[in-house]
């Protein structure tokens, strides 16, 4: 720590409880909340009643999907789901200083094959430094570094001159619905924190992505004559070549925030289904993917070049020139998003985060994936993304996130918080 915290701050500072963080992280780890399940809508229930213990004012709501869906700028989404549920918990308005919030997301991936976890992936294990489990990185130990933070101000009796909200939603995993909601809903403020795994850097920017659909025509017949048909399968590949080809040029010169990835805009694609019988010719394939949008980027951009490239491999092909294929946009719809260069948040969290940690500040850099930030920074809220945990581990059964780094969050964001909103 260095000389630069002040009493009051190193009175907060000292009131972070490391056993209580291991115990909440277990806690909610505990919870199955996958993107659209019942349990996504338990979890919210859950931290509402620790917001509520906070002697925070919380608004728990239901949203209204039919009214959210309709919307123009609605995000889109993947999973089905019968319900959401919004929570907010603020700090009450002390003085005229201005409102801080700090935002995460509770809902989760699916673990995927559980073959490939050590034990049951809801079961969280803890080592000497590490928990591991769905949602130790992505992002529950982010939700649990603004609770700890929460809870270490009000520990230390700190008088905030502005406010403190934590926003904490469902449906990030799957467009954004929850974020969405919940600034319809006009829960707002004059800067924003999303706790999303950074590794120690400030992400400052994001970009974006958009979720593709290609349907590709054949004609069947039985395998024993396929001469006489045409396979789908066959039929797209040059269509997925052409794919490498357009990534290829959407990557060259990225900003210098992206420079570091060595694809700042992936274009993948996740999957591939086609045939309904192994002794058949297919006569449909069906490709779904990722096509990365670039910082500050139109996303109808991205979607008229992707359409353009899959036009032109069709009008090249003798098969798919009479047999086009055809692309939609189904799922999530992520924009990039950006605070604002020199906005002083990045300084604000730089220099809180160096001041806990006895070092430089964190280097500043763009995230390559789509997250909530471009829905806060374009309503008008300066965003950044702070928060314990190496991305590279989400999404995975290795995943997990070093305790030591989630107590550095947490007095990092105490610090973020009080010099935000001020003190009394």
């Amino acid at each position: 720590m260095t000389a630069n915290v002040s009493e009051g701050e190193a009175s907060a500072l000292a009131a972070v409880d490391e056993e209580a963080i291991v115990r909440l992280l277990r806690e909610l780890l505990s919870v199955p909340s996958v993107t659209g399940s019942a349990a996504e809508s338990e979890l919210q229930h859950i931290l509402a009643r620790h917001l509520e213990r906070l002697d925070l004012d919380v608004d728990l709501w239901s949203m209204n999907l039919p009214e959210l869906r309709a919307h123009p700028r609605f995000p889109g989404g993947e999973a089905p789901r019968t319900e959401a549920w919004g929570l907010v918990g603020g700090t009450r308005q002390q003085g005229d200083g201005p409102t801080l919030v700090l935002q995460g997301h509770v809902d989760v991936v699916p673990p995927g094959d559980l073959a490939q976890w050590e034990g049951d992936p809801f079961r969280p294990r803890v080592g000497s430094d590490t928990v591991h489990g769905r949602g130790a990185c992505d992002m529950k130990a982010g939700v649990v570094a603004i609770l700890a933070a929460l809870a270490a101000i009000r520990g230390a009796g700190a008088k905030l001159r502005g406010q403190v909200a934590a926003h904490f939603v469902v449906s990030e995993e799957d467009g954004g619905l929850g974020a969405f909601g919940t600034l319809e809903r006009g829960h707002t403020g004059d800067a924003c924190i999303i706790t999303e795994p950074t590794g120690g850097a400030l992400m400052t920017a994001n970009a974006g992505a958009l979720t593709f659909r290609i349907e590709v025509p054949g004609r069947a017949t039985h395998g024993s004559t396929r001469y006489a048909g045409m396979s789908a399968i066959d039929a797209y590949l040059p269509i997925h070549h052409a794919l490498t080809r357009l990534e290829a040029r959407r990557n060259t010169g990225p900003d210098p925030l992206m420079a570091a990835y060595p694809i700042p805009y992936p274009l993948s694609v996740g999957t591939v289904r086609a045939g309904d019988w192994a002794s058949s010719v297919p006569d449909l394939l069906v490709a779904e993917g990722r096509l990365g949008v670039r910082l500050g980027e139109d996303p109808a951009q991205s979607r008229t070049e992707l359409e353009a490239c899959v036009a032109e491999a069709c009008a090249d092909d003798p098969w798919l020139r009479s047999h086009p294929a055809t692309v939609t946009w189904p799922g999530g719809r992520f924009a990039s998003g950006r605070l604002p260069a020199g906005h002083p948040l990045a300084a604000l969290v730089g220099d809180a985060h160096a001041d806990v940690a006895g070092g430089p500040r964190p280097p500043e850099r763009g995230a390559p994936y789509g997250s909530d930030l471009r829905l806060y920074s374009g309503a008008g809220i300066p965003t950044l993304q702070y928060g314990p945990g190496d991305v590279r581990l989400a999404h995975g059964p290795q995943e997990q996130v070093r305790v030591s780094e989630i107590v550095t969050v947490t007095r990092a964001l105490v610090l973020a918080t009080l010099r935000a909103v001020g003190t009394q």
